[in-house]
């Protein structure tokens, strides 16, 4: 309906006197801007109906402002934070990201002449994990290199000297939101020869195991229903090793170095636990958090409940039991293929490499049915 009425009044001939401008001073809207000046917007990114009114009572409380934030809904899926105190809003803006059962929340400040039409998100913030790097190039200096190739760098982790070293770096960068995550890069020196780094994300929302865009899954997805059309196996290069297993984790990543929801080595070895034992949906932040890192402040839990880890594809089959994943595929007859990473194809089926070279040089090497990449260290 809304659709329908700017249509029309996009195609109406206006009167002379509808052309007219009303001039409003900033002396006549002066409250208005003070109050806007500490406010956010926000946005789910989600391609699925929610619970408002569970979705504002569990942000609330993980941000530990129940009556000091107005939340009003100004558009679809669009709503205005109005804090208190500047303090307040940079603490909730600084300490994300947030989400509600896994759909992030994409938020942004306030700006002169934002309408409900007009406002854009392109991108979200995340913690991103950089292993495998050579030890003389695990610094807060190499980070932010990387990082620019992700995109816009906001935060370096910076620790002091230490006697033992580091297994990983920390960057947190705003991803655009029109781009798949991407799983790794190389990374090269001025003495030559490159290093495959993989990426973890932490608190990574709701993603695409085919595509690798963030906001949707593979049900919702436009790529894999045209590839499923084709018959036969359908790849998908990303899956839930993406995700780091925390802030501060010590731990090397373990398995999925390629596709992830139909590896096999995995659904032998983890087997699905009972569709009853589900856990609350969480607002994920810089706050108390279960042994998931999950923030299970939420009253509203009966409405919002989510399964396992895995839930996508078939994996996102209710199963009873101990039944694992190879058992199920088994039984619709699709095979399981376990592979390595994924490689970027560029035209021709030439494969594309691009290269973090630290001597200043960026190095793009091609090659026809070259070898995979390497897993990482």
């Amino acid at each position: 309906m809304a659709d329908e009425v700017i249509d029309r009044l996009e195609n109406m001939k206006l009167t002379t006197e509808e052309e007219e401008v009303i001039v409003v001073s900033d002396a006549e809207r002066k409250d208005e801007i003070e109050s806007c000046e500490q406010s956010l917007i926000g946005k789910f990114l989600t391609c699925k109906p929610f619970n408002k009114r569970a979705a504002f009572n569990t942000i609330k409380k993980a941000w530990g402002l129940h009556d000091g934030v107005q939340i009003i809904e100004v558009g679809p899926n669009l709503f205005p934070f109005k804090f208190h105190t500047e303090f307040e809003l940079e603490r909730v803006l600084k300490g994300g990201p947030w989400s509600f059962d896994n759909q992030a929340l994409l938020l942004r400040r306030w700006q002169k002449g934002m309408t409900a039409k007009n406002v854009k998100f392109e991108t979200v913030s995340l913690w991103v994990q950089i292993w495998g790097a050579p030890f003389d190039m695990v610094s807060p200096k190499v980070a932010t290199e990387v990082g620019k190739r992700l995109g816009a760098v906001v935060e370096v982790e910076r620790k002091q000297k230490q006697e033992q070293q580091n297994l990983f770096m920390r960057v947190k960068v705003a991803l655009p939101l029109s781009k798949p995550i991407r799983r790794g890069g190389f990374i090269a020196g001025s003495e030559g020869g490159r290093t495959w780094v993989t990426y973890r994300y932490e608190r990574l929302p709701m993603f695409c195991h085919y595509c690798g865009l963030l906001g949707h899954d593979v049900r919702h997805c436009a790529g894999f229903f045209a590839a499923s059309k084709k018959g036969g196996e359908v790849d998908c290069q990303y899956g839930e090793w993406l995700k780091s297993m925390g802030a501060r984790s010590w731990s090397p990543p373990k398995g999925g170095h390629g596709r992830s929801t139909y590896r096999a080595e995995a659904a032998e070895e983890v087997p699905y636990r009972d569709s009853k034992q589900q856990t609350k949906a969480a607002v994920k932040g810089d706050g108390s958090a279960d042994k998931n890192g999950n923030d299970l402040s939420n009253d509203e839990g009966g409405e919002i409940s989510v399964t396992g880890p895995d839930s996508q594809g078939v994996n996102a089959c209710m199963i009873k039991g101990d039944i694992t994943v190879t058992e199920l595929l088994a039984s619709t007859g699709m095979k399981i293929n376990s592979v390595g990473p994924g490689n970027s194809v560029g035209p021709g089926g030439a494969e594309v490499r691009e290269v973090l070279n630290f001597s200043g040089e960026q190095e793009v090497a091609n090659s026809q049915n070259g070898p995979g990449k390497p897993r990482p260290t």
